[in-house]
């Protein structure tokens, strides 16, 4: 992601679908620009300039509002969204307990529950600005249920939103004998990256082999990988150090990402700091879920109580991209949320103590253009002449006044066409009757 010029080009085109006028765009290393007219048309970012005289079929006047690339939503398991309570609640609110009332869960799952709570979820999020959706599919039990769901959804909403589907072994590649062949069938089937969780299996041994599986099917079948990583407060889980070896090994650096990564935050501070010599050069991204890490992490902790979270500040200070994602909607590891990047953003600002005005900037970052290079799909992000119109407009001065509200897009703009429009609640304050 290049940063915008700040008198960006012009395409010369007679008739425009689509003018978004007076708006001012998010220039990522620069700061905000002057308010500028954005041209669509045929779904395709055709002109930006500081006045554009064509007219077109629809023009709408930003009055000075940000305009800012689509949030991303870098993690998510959209089988699990919107199913809190069922069959029970995580009373214990710890990831252990979710994974077995989830066990109980998927016993019951049908094409048909995953593929409505799947579509209801993307509609909310789509509405809140998400335009680029990456989901994680169990692919743990036989019959590959939600895999195939998801599947289907991703290909229906092609025309709105854009979701990559990862094929995860949420109880393990080797805790049953099927899982190996479950998860290269979901590959066949067309799952977009590899998944897996080391920290989850049986022994260390059968940990450090499922991240070389991984690995290895990534490479057979050209496919990104995502890996749940040391999801957990134990500072000796150190599958991390495995991930980065075979990401230096094999030269996939930046197509591979280590999500979660807790225990990151519990190593002590020499090993972290060798570490992070060797994440710098494997170009790999990090995931941290700062609402979900918060919340699950430290349960077993008095006091003083880890936060939970991954060592996000320092990876940013040391130019390793990080993205930000739920991983959890009312669902038995979270029983919250409602898919707002924005919220995530606001909880990272304050659990990885980022208040600095650059810091803030970067949490934004971590939701748009940082979440598109971890999806590998730059190439399709940012407005910029030439590229998709997949845009959202914030009534925003910048973006640590977005993160700070957490606003609802005014506009919300998907190749070309105006998929949500939402106008603020408005407050009228009766204090003067009173007098005061």
């Amino acid at each position: 992601m290049t940063s915008q010029s700040p008198i960006p080009h012009q395409f010369i085109t007679s008739q425009y679908d689509l003018i978004l006028r007076r708006g001012k765009l998010i220039l990522f290393d620069i700061g905000e620009s002057e308010p500028l007219d954005i041209g669509i048309k045929d779904g395709i970012i055709t002109a930006i300039s500081p006045n554009l005289s064509e007219s077109a079929h629809q023009e709408l006047d930003l009055a000075g509002k940000l305009i800012s690339p689509p949030f991303i939503e870098s993690h998510i398991h959209l089988d699990s969204v919107l199913t809190a309570g069922e069959p029970r609640w995580n009373q214990s609110g710890t990831l252990f307990e979710g994974i077995e009332i989830w066990r109980d869960r998927k016993l019951t799952l049908n094409l048909d529950d995953v593929k409505n709570r799947a579509l209801r979820m993307l509609q909310e999020q789509a509405k809140q600005g998400i335009l680029f959706v990456r989901t994680h599919a169990d692919v743990s039990a036989a019959g590959l249920i939600a895999l195939q769901a998801l599947l289907e959804v991703r290909d229906r909403v092609r025309d709105w939103i854009s979701v990559q589907v990862v094929a995860f072994p949420q109880d393990g590649i080797y805790s049953h004998p099927d899982n190996l062949n479950l998860l290269e069938q979901a590959l066949e089937m067309g799952a977009d990256v590899v998944g897996g969780i080391p920290h989850y299996e049986l022994t260390r041994e059968d940990g450090v082999n499922s991240v070389k599986h991984i690995f290895a099917l990534a490479q057979k079948y050209h496919r990104l990988i995502d890996i749940h990583c040391d999801e957990i407060d134990d500072d000796q889980s150190r599958f991390l150090e495995v991930v980065v070896a075979e990401a230096i090994k094999t030269g996939m650096g930046n197509k591979v990402t280590a999500s979660h990564t807790t225990a990151f935050a519990s190593y002590n501070n020499a090993y972290a700091y060798k570490l992070m010599g060797f994440l710098k050069r494997t170009q790999i991204n990090f995931i941290a879920n700062p609402l979900i890490n918060i919340t699950l992490q430290g349960r077993t902790d008095t006091y003083p109580k880890r936060r939970g979270v991954t060592r996000v500040k320092e990876l940013w200070q040391n130019g390793i991209n990080v993205s930000f994602g739920h991983d959890c909607v009312q669902d038995p590891w979270y029983s919250l949320g409602t898919g707002n990047m924005l919220d995530v953003a606001h909880m990272g600002v304050h659990v990885c103590q980022m208040t600095g005005r650059d810091e803030v900037n970067a949490c934004y970052e971590m939701v748009t253009r940082n979440a598109a290079k971890t999806l590998d799909m730059e190439d399709k992000y940012g407005i910029e002449v030439g590229k998709p119109a997949s845009l959202i407009v914030l009534a925003a001065r910048d973006r640590y006044d977005a993160i700070r509200t957490r606003i609802q897009p005014s506009y919300v703009i998907s190749q070309g066409k105006i998929i949500a429009a939402t106008t603020p609640a408005e407050t009228k304050w009766y204090g003067e009757d009173y007098g005061f």
